[in-house]
């Protein structure tokens, strides 16, 4: 059962080291599995330590009694939590020192065996913050009433004192303020990569699921006469070994924008072999009927962009058109030149955008309603947007339900950024 879920660590690896929170895996026994590098740091381990070890050596033993029955209790009911509920969690470090912490749960099953994932945070610092409050809080109290005694005693002195308690009070406002504000952004944040790691374990799990599945089928052909059946089930495992490439592609892209390390590799390229790169690897995933109508004996035109970005966001935009249209359809792959910019348009017949959701199809983790029963992540256009606006670029779309969506990029021909 742990070889199993081991068997598929690689494709996972990259994200969970990736994470700045401890993400610990457990099987039904409570038997570690999986453990990040940022968890076994913050327990006090080594590379490696924790893993094939029970859960208990990082729970206090005060609590290993309660926490078995509320392990068990958790696992009959299966759903996604924080936990602690109001009460004060604790972890165990390796030479027993105790520290206080926040943990995210989410079960799941892979191949019939039920896990948990857990987003471990050590919060200490921001125990520290409530203390300094509550500290706060009393010293300022103990201000008040020695000021309200002073001006009993002195009424000369009230305008300038309530000026003081005024500014006082002001002050311990404004950093209250601060600290809340701070308090919740971390939490939206722990909120927003429980779900990330909830969507990753869900778009991971069904196409390896397919290519397992796949792969088991394609063995049993061997005759010449089942090569077709055969060649249909290697045909399955590229197309979803294409979609999980585009998924790492995707989550690496954001890594990238959100630590800052969004740098770009400027170069000078053609155009045709971008387009050629663009349309050979959509062609891959089209479905039955379906054909790309694209300029075959367009000008060669030089570009300078970073070509590997510029690639990746009309791809997403192809990959779209291909996904959200129906079989035996034409998608139109088109580009225009206006003055020291090039267009590039991506017109399908597909099922289109409601215009309710269209506001939001630019956000984060966004899913139109008419999409949320296919897979995708929802990070892909916000990706498109995002490196475009960073490169001098635009992207916009029209949509109608039922009749098909047109996106348009436009970015600079020769482009005046400079690497810093």
């Amino acid at each position: 059962m742990q070889d199993t879920f081991l068997d598929n660590k690689n494709l996972f690896n990259l994200l969970f080291e990736a994470a700045s929170e401890g993400i610990i895996v457990v099987n039904s026994k409570q038997i570690v599995v999986v453990a990040n590098t940022a968890a076994e740091e913050m327990f006090g381990y080594k590379k490696g330590q924790i893993i094939n070890q029970h859960l208990d050596i990082l729970i206090p033993k005060k609590y290993h009694h309660r926490h078995h029955n509320h392990f068990n209790k958790f696992l009959d009911n299966s759903e996604k939590r924080q936990m602690g509920h109001g009460r004060d969690l604790y972890g165990a470090k390796k030479d027993g020192t105790l520290f206080p912490v926040e943990a995210g749960l989410n079960p799941f099953k892979m191949n019939g065996e039920d896990y948990v994932m857990s987003l471990v945070i050590d919060i200490s610092v921001r125990k520290e913050t409530q203390r300094q409050i509550k500290e706060l809080n009393s010293e300022l109290e103990e201000k008040i009433k020695i000021r309200t005694l002073e001006l009993r005693e002195s009424v000369d002195d009230l305008k300038d004192l309530n000026l003081d308690l005024e500014e006082e009070i002001n002050r311990r406002k404004e950093a209250e303020k601060k600290i809340k504000d701070a308090l919740q952004k971390e939490k939206e944040l722990s909120d927003l990569k429980t779900k990330f790691l909830s969507l990753v374990s869900h778009e991971f799990k069904t196409p390896l699921s397919g290519i397992l599945t796949s792969a088991t089928l394609a063995e049993k052909y061997i005759k010449e006469e089942q090569q077709e059946k055969r060649e249909k089930h290697l045909l399955t495992i590229r197309n979803k070994v294409h979609y999980l490439n585009n998924i790492l592609n995707d989550f690496l892209s954001i890594e990238r924008l959100d630590s800052g390390r969004g740098q770009y590799k400027f170069s000078k390229f053609g155009l045709k072999r971008l387009i050629n790169e663009v349309i050979y690897n959509a062609n891959i995933t089209l479905k039955d009927g379906q054909e790309i109508n694209y300029p075959k004996d367009i000008e060669d035109v030089e570009l300078y962009m970073d070509e590997k970005i510029l690639e990746l966001i009309l791809s997403n935009l192809l990959g779209n058109a291909i996904k959200y249209s129906p079989e035996n359809t034409l998608i139109k792959f088109m580009v225009e030149f206006e003055r020291e910019s090039i267009i590039f348009k991506i017109e399908d017949q597909g099922r289109g955008i409601p215009e309710k959701d269209q506001k939001h199809i630019f956000e984060r983790y966004f899913r139109a309603e008419n999409a949320l029963l296919d897979q995708g992540t929802g990070i892909g256009l916000n990706i498109a947007k995002t490196h475009l606006e960073n490169l001098g670029g635009t992207i916009e779309f029209k949509s109608v339900e039922n009749k098909g969506t047109t996106f348009k990029v436009k970015i600079p021909m020769n482009n005046s950024y400079t690497e810093n």
